[in-house]
């Protein structure tokens, strides 16, 4: 196992789940209908003017619970090993979380959200708009993961 050399980064929040631990959340937040709380912290309150009109968010979170990385991974759609940085493992040099959540409420500084699959406890780095035109892809490779999606997500 490698060890990440560091970056000061500063959140502006904290995740409230309700997955305890890694083994709890939805892997990707495949199925994903647990209502989980991102708390902003005052001082980038103001920042979430006008986010209500958006029905997904993109939310970058650091993985605090990672702790060192391999360069090649198992996953949990094969028994082959993939070099890290083609696949979503947690542990990586730079362990940052990214995910795509529907937005269900704002109640001040209180972000409610489906489809989020950080634990709680998990310090929130950034919040994007999902911008359709912009984010989506018309055509796309899935690499190694070619014909596997499918069967995780059901």
């Amino acid at each position: 196992m490698r060890k990440r050399h560091s970056l000061e980064l500063k959140p502006i929040g904290i995740i409230h789940s309700p997955y305890k631990n890694t083994g709890k959340a939805p892997y990707q937040g495949y199925k994903g209908e647990e209502i989980s709380q991102i708390e902003i912290f005052k001082e980038f309150e103001e920042g979430l003017k006008d986010i209500e009109g958006f029905s997904h968010i993109t939310i970058i979170y650091w993985f605090h619970k990672s702790q060192g990385y391999h360069l090649l991974v198992k996953t949990p759609w094969d028994d082959s090993l993939h070099g890290l940085f083609t696949t979503r493992s947690p542990h990586r040099p730079c362990p940052l979380g990214l995910t795509v959540v529907e937005l269900v409420a704002r109640e001040k500084n209180i972000l409610k959200v489906k489809g989020l699959d950080a634990i709680d406890g998990t310090p929130l780095l950034d919040i994007k708009p999902y911008i359709p035109g912009v984010d989506e892809r018309s055509v796309v490779k899935p690499g190694w993961l070619e014909g596997k999606l499918g069967k995780e997500r059901s």
